[in-house]
């Protein structure tokens, strides 16, 4: 027994996987399921009950009227009551409003008629007829005539062939119900879907300016709290935390650069105090230790600063990378650019200090540590990539994300450097995540260490 039950929990599970991955995604999706998916319903179960019941027992009475019409005129011919065949016909089609000819005796048509796709009527008509002709040879066609129905009776001196209008015997006006029925639906489809895409859109908006924030960038200036009122509230309050966020980095960025004023007033003093002295020994290396102080400064402050709150603007990607290219040839090392196309034209919302700071850093640990530099930029699918390229002893695929951490060192060839303080990666990569990217490590083509770094376009 609990066998059983666990296999029909696995596939009820299993049900709910498949049906969850089937199921669409999208708001907007979901909510016209939610819609359509009831009056689908309801229509469905309504059609059904009006197919078997209502059109149902009229085509049946209908037919059953038809049935003993026919009856009473094959009476009536086999009665004799009237000789002439004329004035049967005659009666036939002003009292019953069916055409009558008399044939020779003879056989039916062999075999049935094609039946249509819904052989309502050629059931209902079979039943009725052979209820009333007292089980007399008949054959019916509902086909061969669009708007009427044959029927032929045999008897032992001739065949009675009947001809009557299709409405005689058959509910042919009740789809008239079901055109009205989807007709509404298809109206009240389209208002639905009017009215959701009015509802959906101000949701959408909201999102794409939370992605606009989330890669640095500054709102829309179109943008505001629009749409129902739980979404003009959650519109509302995401511009609330925006403003509190920019207040707060504000805020840090003064405090920051009042702090970093005092300390390097104070590092100055220092330096004045130690140029008095002279060029003692000691001397030389209490300058050697302000000096690091300094740097080691300069990098908390610009980790602890961040991108500094700096709007981002319409950057040239090819003139931003020269102009990095440039600045770093003074290291010695050679490093070489390329730039593929189009990325050469390529114009991207930056915040470009930052942005420059960022590719510095790599480009500088690359340079403390290989012999040869090469940054590459390009686009791939949505995103622009930038690899910097050293030939140096690289990095452990197990340390690779441990050296983005704030004052993180390695113990290997590639950390021994004095000056650093640990923070570059770490500064480089909330550079590129406050765009909305990231930077990740691998092995680059020369052996050594690849720093790429990837940022939405």
């Amino acid at each position: 027994m609990s066998k059983l039950v666990e296999r029909v929990r696995a596939l009820w599970a299993g049900g709910a996987r498949m049906l969850a991955d089937l199921a669409p995604k999208g708001l907007y999706a979901r909510a016209l399921i939610i819609i359509i998916a009831p009056i689908v319903l309801l229509e469905s179960v309504v059609a059904f009950i009006f197919m078997e019941r209502h059109w149902n027992q009229v085509t049946r009475r209908l037919s059953d009227s038809t049935a003993r019409n026919i009856g009473a005129v094959v009476d009536l011919y086999v009665s004799r009551a009237y000789l002439e065949d004329g004035r049967l016909i005659e009666l036939a089609k002003s009292r019953f409003g069916l055409s009558l000819t008399v044939m020779e005796a003879g056989e039916l048509p062999k075999g049935g008629q094609p039946k249509p796709f819904f052989d309502l009527l050629d059931r209902a008509l079979s039943d009725e007829i052979g209820n009333h002709l007292k089980r007399l040879p008949f054959w019916i066609d509902t086909v061969g005539q669009s708007r009427h129905i044959e029927i032929r009776v045999k008897l032992e001196d001739a065949i009675l062939r009947f001809t009557a209008p299709r409405a005689m015997a058959y509910a042919s006006n009740s789809h008239i119900f079901l055109v009205w029925m989807v007709g509404t639906s298809v109206v009240l489809l389209t208002v639905a879907i009017l009215f959701l895409r009015n509802q959906i859109r101000p949701v959408l908006r909201l999102a794409e300016a939370a992605d606009e924030i989330g890669k640095g960038r500054p709102v829309p200036q179109d943008f505001r709290p629009r749409g129902a009122r739980e979404v003009r509230a959650a519109a509302q309050a995401f511009l609330e935390m925006r403003d509190r966020i920019r207040q707060h980095v504000e805020q840090r960025t003064t405090m920051l650069a009042g702090v970093g004023h005092d300390l390097r007033t104070v590092l100055t003093r220092f330096k004045l105090e130690l140029a008095l002295l002279g060029d003692r020994p000691e001397v030389a290396a209490l300058q050697g230790d302000v000096n690091e102080m300094q740097r080691m400064l300069e990098d908390y402050l610009a980790f602890a600063r961040g991108d500094g709150g700096e709007e981002a603007t319409e950057t040239s990607v090819s003139k931003l990378l020269a102009e990095v290219h440039e600045e770093t040839l003074h290291y010695g090392t050679p490093i070489e650019l390329r730039i593929r196309q189009p990325s050469s034209d390529l114009m991207l919302p930056l915040k470009r200090q930052a942005f420059k700071r960022a590719i510095i850093n790599l480009v500088t640990n690359a340079v403390r540590y290989g012999d040869y530099i090469v940054i590459r930029a390009g686009t791939d699918k949505e995103w622009l990539r930038i690899d910097v390229d050293d030939d140096g002893p690289g990095i452990p695929p197990a340390e690779r994300d441990n050296v983005f951490r704030p004052f993180y060192r390695l113990g290997n060839d590639r950390n021994q450097d004095s000056g650093n303080t640990g923070l570059g990666l770490a500064i480089a990569r909330d550079i590129a995540r406050s765009h909305g990217g990231d930077i990740a490590l691998s092995e680059s083509s020369m052996g050594g260490l690849r720093a790429t770094v990837r940022v939405p376009m």
